[in-house]
């Protein structure tokens, strides 16, 4: 669980970044699940865009992929939706909380 200082350290670096995926139609896929799997263990933090096709709200989408890969849900803010990991191995964290 995050603190919410940490919640906010990750949402300052959150704004600079651009979303690397996208929720459409077909929904939440196990290639997804997969490849945002690959993107939190190489980036600790992702930004996701729920489309309007996707046929979900951007909050249940994020509880949705939390489960899914073990991550922690930092925000959903209006379309968009950011997840953190922790690395396994903490002297490679990028980001320091």
């Amino acid at each position: 669980m995050l603190s919410s200082k940490e919640r906010s350290k990750l949402l300052a670096v959150a704004g600079r970044e651009d979303a690397v995926f996208q929720v459409g139609k077909a929904g939440i896929s196990e290639v997804l699940v997969k490849e945002l799997a690959d993107a939190l263990n190489a980036r600790e933090l992702i930004k996701i865009n729920v489309l309007p096709a996707a046929g979900k709200s951007a909050d249940t989408v994020m509880r949705e992929l939390a489960v899914l890969l073990d991550a922690e849900p930092v925000r959903a803010i209006g379309r968009k939706v950011i997840l953190y990991k922790r690395p396994k191995d903490p002297s490679k964290a990028r980001i320091i909380l």
